[in-house]
């Protein structure tokens, strides 16, 4: 069975260190784990695929700015044929603490502009997300946040929490939603 992983982020050099783009992070962890490395897709987005298990694991970095996003995602579920329901996209979410993790089947963008693009792309909320916190002080405007790079003390917990992240989304391709959920909905120690 296939299963269909993005992660979101823009590209480019300028933005390869914030936080907006830590699904970017968390599908290059993927690739580290799985021993793959990402190549130049068919249309906009980088991607590898393995097999995991007993799935076909397809996982792929969008080449889009963020608002734009939704493109890539529909030709890859036209290439590959995949249901939405066996897709999970990665991103931040200003409305999680720093570090915690929230899987969820379906759902809104919560504003964010990603998941605004694929939900308008593909005329439906009917795809798993997986959101890692990146917080946002009340001082903060959200769109210059999203594009800081992490601070110091944010590095020093980056690499557990995007671990954490990473075994996440394999433990939904092996287990399943509901055990992903159960395993990583909780605020994590690193």
């Amino acid at each position: 069975m296939k299963r269909l992983v993005i992660g979101l982020g823009n590209p480019g050099d300028t933005y390869r260190h914030t936080r907006h783009n830590i699904g970017f992070v968390v599908a290059d962890r993927l690739a580290e784990l799985l021993k793959k490395r990402f190549a130049a897709g068919k249309g906009e987005y980088s991607y590898f695929e393995c097999d995991v298990e007993k799935h076909h694991l397809i996982v792929a970095k969008p080449t889009t700015y963020m608002n734009l996003i939704g493109r890539a995602v529909a030709e890859l579920i036209d290439l590959y044929n995949i249901d939405e329901t066996k897709m999970m996209v990665i991103c931040d979410d200003l409305n999680l603490p720093f570090g915690q993790i929230r899987i969820r089947e379906r759902g809104s963008s919560g504003g964010h502009k990603g998941l605004e693009s694929i939900i308008y792309s593909l005329e439906n909320d009917r795809f798993p997300r997986l959101r890692v916190g990146i917080g946002c002080p009340e001082d903060s405007e959200a769109k210059d946040y999203v594009l800081e790079k992490f601070g110091d003390d944010e590095k020093a917990e980056l690499n557990g929490i995007v671990n954490d992240a990473a075994k996440a989304v394999l433990e939904w391709v092996n287990r399943g939603i509901v055990s992903a959920m159960n395993r990583y909905n909780v605020k994590l120690t690193h």
